[in-house]
């Protein structure tokens, strides 16, 4: 495998790994490329032979302490053949000696584990069409008017790591639409909605309740509109469940969400939609 250069992406190559990633079936969003850049550019590998694409995969540091790895996809053509194993390492040095977390095919689980992850949970996907609804609920404002101190404040209790540069990205991007409730004079719930290649993603979805979730979900899609939408819902939380059975969507994809070591206890309990199975 001495033929296989393996070098970080630029910015704007970044777009391939999406690309793959649309080719696989995991419908990514339409403009989350450079999103994807801003919280750490060293963090995209690509793998080339004779100067062609043959692997990618990444692994975002955020801050000191942990790191997301995603994107881990061989062409099809070249599979079996080692160039994923020489590129995985090349990623997991990258991080060293962050905790990594990651959204895992089911099928490859096993192997996760024979390099260091545990199953923490499942994110299981759902996706279907849904109406519009008329208007959004009281107490209902747009994301980008709150200071970010705030968002990240509350991002804080369901991730393991500041990421303000990805948040920013994510809330002010054109096309993607985030919505807040205030509740009590403090923030109770928040989430963008965003295109994808298919359909609309919502992510992240953060709420005290049930209740905060519906109302920034019936907020999203009087804003964005009805249609075919997904929320990736960790399967651990019984009522983001509920909630995506009750507007009638199914199952369609499942990952584990694994980690190589021990993060600080986050409020699972509060997420009703994973950000993205890409960077956590």
């Amino acid at each position: 495998m001495s033929d296989l250069n393996i070098r970080h992406m630029r910015p704007d190559e970044i777009a391939l790994a999406v690309d793959w990633a649309a080719a696989e079936g995991w419908n990514p969003g339409l403009t989350d490329a450079p999103c994807f850049a801003v919280e750490d550019p060293q963090g995209f590998f690509i793998g080339e032979l004779d100067g062609e694409p043959a692997a990618v995969i990444s692994c975002v540091n955020y801050g000191a302490q942990f790191s997301f790895l995603g994107f881990y996809i061989v062409r099809p053509d070249l599979r079996g053949r080692g160039y994923g194993l020489k590129i995985w390492n090349a990623a997991i040095a990258h991080a060293h000696p962050r905790v990594i977390g990651l959204d895992g095919v089911v099928a490859q689980q096993a192997n996760y584990q024979k390099s260091g992850f545990a199953l923490a949970y499942a994110n299981v996907r759902y996706g279907g069409t849904v109406a519009a609804p008329a208007a959004p609920n009281t107490g209902v404002v747009a994301l980008a008017d709150l200071p970010m101190a705030v968002i990240e404040a509350d991002d804080a209790t369901v991730f393991p790591a500041p990421r303000p540069a990805f948040l920013r990205a994510w809330i002010n991007t054109p096309g993607h639409i985030g919505r807040a409730l205030i509740r009590d004079g403090r923030l109770a719930a928040w989430g963008v909605i965003r295109p994808c290649r298919s359909g609309r993603k919502i992510g992240p979805l953060v709420a005290d309740d049930r209740a905060g979730a519906e109302a920034i979900l019936s907020a999203l899609l009087a804003s964005a509109g009805g249609g075919d939408i997904f929320l990736d819902v960790p399967a651990v939380n019984r009522d983001a469940v509920a909630l995506a059975q009750g507007l009638g969507l199914a199952p369609v994809f499942e990952t584990a969400r694994m980690y190589t070591g021990a993060i600080p206890r986050l409020r699972v309990d509060r997420v009703f939609g994973v950000t993205t199975f890409e960077l956590g």
